[in-house]
């Protein structure tokens, strides 16, 4: 991991911008962040709108610069402006670690949109923040999220049974996680 250097912004994709998070942002952002099916595998229940706008304030400021850290990006169709969902990047303790994650609106799913976004966060913490490893860590019934991993390269590194309780039952966790030659061997310059 190199020194923090202000972050190339906004990411552009083929289809999508990845941008910081506007006050604009906050109707969508609560439409579907109150939704049980979007909460189902997030932590904490469905937000309401107060918890919504921390959220999107937070979002709106990350800064950084260390570990423990938050990149999160709006996600928005490049044609048609309009908050779709986040994508995340989170520096964990240890040297190089990161943890990636994503939620999209649910008119925005099942369309590549996440694959896209998270692909573009992955070549970010990866070719210019130059992390070493990064892992997603899934509730083993996220079966969409787990087929997203692999899209992206990931492998299955660990599941670990019964390891959270939340939302009054217990979950197992599975962990996916790609390293930077890894990467850098299915993307070359």
């Amino acid at each position: 991991m190199t020194e923090p250097k202000p972050l190339p912004l906004p990411i552009l994709t083929e289809r999508l911008v990845l941008r910081r998070f506007e006050a604009g942002d906050l109707d969508a952002y609560h439409a579907y962040h109150s939704l049980p099916e979007t909460a189902r595998f997030l932590p904490g229940e469905a937000k309401s709108y107060t918890k919504s706008m921390e959220s999107v304030g937070k979002y709106a400021n990350f800064v950084f610069e260390k570990e423990g850290d938050w990149i999160c990006l709006a996600i928005e169709a490049a044609e048609s402006p309009g908050l779709l969902g986040e994508v995340v990047l989170k520096w964990l303790p240890g040297c190089g670690q990161a943890e990636i994650g994503w939620s999209l609106a649910p008119e925005a799913r099942g369309k590549g949109i996440a694959t896209e976004a998270a692909e573009a966060l992955l070549q970010l913490g990866f070719e210019e923040l130059h992390f070493h490893r990064i892992d997603a860590k899934l509730d083993a019934l996220n079966t969409a999220s787990a087929a997203l991993c692999e899209r992206l390269g990931m492998r299955l590194e660990s599941t670990q049974v019964d390891k959270w309780h939340y939302k009054g039952q217990w979950a197992t966790e599975v962990v996916y996680a790609i390293l930077e030659h890894e990467w850098k061997s299915r993307h070359p310059a």
